[in-house]
């Protein structure tokens, strides 16, 4: 049951992490894998969501030798009344939350004369709008825990500019806002909420939009050689969501290989 990629062999190992109750959304595939994976490593109690069926099934199956095996809800996040029911039914079977992982986007690509009205909507569900309802649907079990973390995704795509993401990157732009937003009104309550923004992660949806000319490019612009992987970006969330993060709160956290 070992992670892939490099930063596996020299994973930390998080004490406070280990009974955690922890929530991922689409955590079937990619970086949420990695997110489920390494916390279901850590001995946290992991439940996710997915609209992928198929592959969420097998990594839940591949994992049910964890000290907590993680569990599976199929979900479409864009759907705030059935997540909102999803999460409610995640914190009664985990018995809390502890920590929320705001993972699930698409980032498609597409032309600004090519966006609709309809198209914006769509793409702010999923890349912005569930984020601030799953974290508003966990705050009060945080708050009955005595604190809590929530970690939300952004991307480096809008710090770069990159072409056809003008609607995705607009929402990536959004969620470092509203980070820091959060984080100012639960704080008080001990509700840490931070930010994590990959670089170019190894993918297979991302080896979609890349060629291995393209990879090398990338690799070029990065200070760092080498492919950034899932298990990477896992290391800094398992990071901020313990106790060994406890004043850290209202940032971004980058993990991309100096990119730029």
């Amino acid at each position: 049951m070992a992670q892939h990629g490099d930063a596996a062999v020299h994973s930390a190992s998080y004490p406070s992490l280990e009974g955690r109750k922890v929530i991922v959304s689409g955590g079937g595939s990619g970086i949420g894998e990695g997110f489920v994976e390494a916390f279901a490593l850590q001995g946290a109690a992991v439940a996710f969501v997915d609209i992928q069926a198929k592959p969420s099934e097998a990594l839940a199956a591949r994992l049910s030798d964890a000290p907590v095996p993680p569990f599976f809800l199929p979900c479409d996040v864009t759907d705030c009344d059935d997540y909102g029911a999803k999460i409610s039914h995640m914190i009664d079977k985990l018995g809390g939350c502890d920590v929320l992982i705001n993972n699930a986007a698409s980032d498609d690509r597409h032309p600004i004369g090519e966006v609709t009205p309809e198209y914006w909507d769509d793409r702010m569900a999923v890349n912005l709008k569930h984020q601030f309802f799953a974290a508003k649907a966990v705050t009060p079990a945080m708050r009955a825990a005595g604190g809590g973390s929530i970690v939300n995704m952004g991307s480096i795509s809008w710090h770069l500019g990159l072409e056809d993401l003008v609607v995705y990157q607009t929402a990536k732009a959004a969620i470092e806002g509203l980070t820091r937003s959060m984080a100012r009104e639960l704080g008080r309550d001990n509700i840490r909420v931070n930010a994590i923004i990959p670089g170019n992660v190894k993918t297979p949806r991302q080896e979609r939009w890349y060629s291995p000319e393209g990879e090398a490019e990338i690799v070029a612009a990065q200070c760092l050689d080498g492919r950034i992987e899932p298990a990477d970006i896992a290391a800094m969330a398992l990071f901020l969501a313990s106790d060994d993060a406890r004043f850290c709160t209202a940032h971004n956290y980058w993990v991309d290989a100096g990119w730029r």
